[in-house]
């Protein structure tokens, strides 16, 4: 990830790849702003000099790789279907730009949500005094997303990052280390709660986007998905929900009463989630949220105590 030597090309040849990218994208059903995206992204253009095709009468443009490199990732995007995401390396997320790659899931601009959902947890009128501030967990943090959206909306908490996957917290470091965040986020290879035993009931909340896909329903996905995301970060056994499961029950010993328990979770489930969360005992207040599309997402609710 360190810093590479920029590659120069002729605007005009960069317009004329464009032209062809944007045929290229029309033609295998891909939306040709990925192409303008791409160059926003490797080539420092900006939105108005690609609306205006100005740069096509610029002698130089520097790119972060050479221009024959960028047409063969552009080939993958289109014959593997390669998330554009990967190619860049980056994907815009909350107001930061996050690396990714093949290592982590792509973060969703659905999953934004749920830091805007911990923080009305943890600010509204009848809130625990203690939420805004003390630990937070991020579990299965991947590319640390979620717990760098928690560290920049609630400055006052700490955030611990767990992940199973090592490749996927060098990634999650590397973003908490280039957004400034290396003092208030801590990061833990393991299993979901287990690293954290230490601080068992001291946390003020715990946000999750676990793996919720159905086993069978993995292999149906988006190519871009099945082929490319890490299936350890998907599956979520044979009803989706063995992870949720896991997190219901374990989560209110590591949680102080009053404390904020909030996950995402597939189109369908919310039922099942809500009556799961009644029947365990130690969770009260219960609510279900929407995503923006009006898909039932997300479950949050708060603990009694330790049990």
């Amino acid at each position: 990830m360190a810093d590479k030597k920029l590659e120069v090309v002729s605007g005009l040849q960069l317009w004329q790849w464009r032209n062809q990218a944007i045929a290229s994208a029309k033609k295998y059903n891909i939306s040709p702003a990925e192409v303008d995206w791409l160059l926003l992204e490797l080539a420092g253009l900006d939105r108005l000099a690609l609306r205006l095709e100005s740069f096509k009468d610029w002698a130089e443009i520097e790119m972060a790789l050479p221009l024959e490199d960028l047409d063969q990732l552009w080939q993958r995007r289109l014959n593997e279907r390669l998330p554009v995401q990967y190619i860049t390396g980056i994907t815009p997320w909350r107001n930061f730009k996050i690396a990714v790659s093949k290592a982590v899931l792509i973060p969703r601009p659905e999953t934004e949500c749920l830091i805007d959902l911990a923080v009305a947890a943890a600010t509204h009128p009848g809130a625990a005094p203690f939420l805004p501030s003390g630990h937070w967990a991020d579990l299965g943090t991947g590319s640390g997303a979620i717990a760098l959206g928690l560290a920049d909306a609630l400055p006052q908490a700490t955030i611990h990052a767990v992940d199973f996957s090592p490749e996927a917290l060098e990634i999650a470091g590397y973003n908490a280390h280039n957004l400034g965040f290396d003092n208030q986020v801590k990061f833990y290879q393991g299993s979901w709660w287990e690293p954290l035993a230490a601080l068992t009931g001291q946390f003020s909340g715990m946000v999750s986007n676990p793996p919720y896909i159905p086993t069978s329903t993995v292999a149906t996905l988006q190519p871009e998905v099945v082929r490319h995301e890490p299936h350890l970060a998907l599956d979520g056994g044979g009803d989706g929900l063995d992870y949720i499961r896991r997190l219901i029950e374990i989560s209110p010993q590591y949680l102080r009463p009053g404390g904020v328990w909030l996950i995402e979770m597939m189109a369908g489930q919310a039922d099942t989630v809500q009556t799961l969360l009644q029947t365990q005992g130690s969770y009260y207040d219960i609510k279900i949220h929407p995503d923006l599309a009006g898909i039932e997402r997300f479950a949050m609710a708060y603990v009694h105590g330790g049990s």
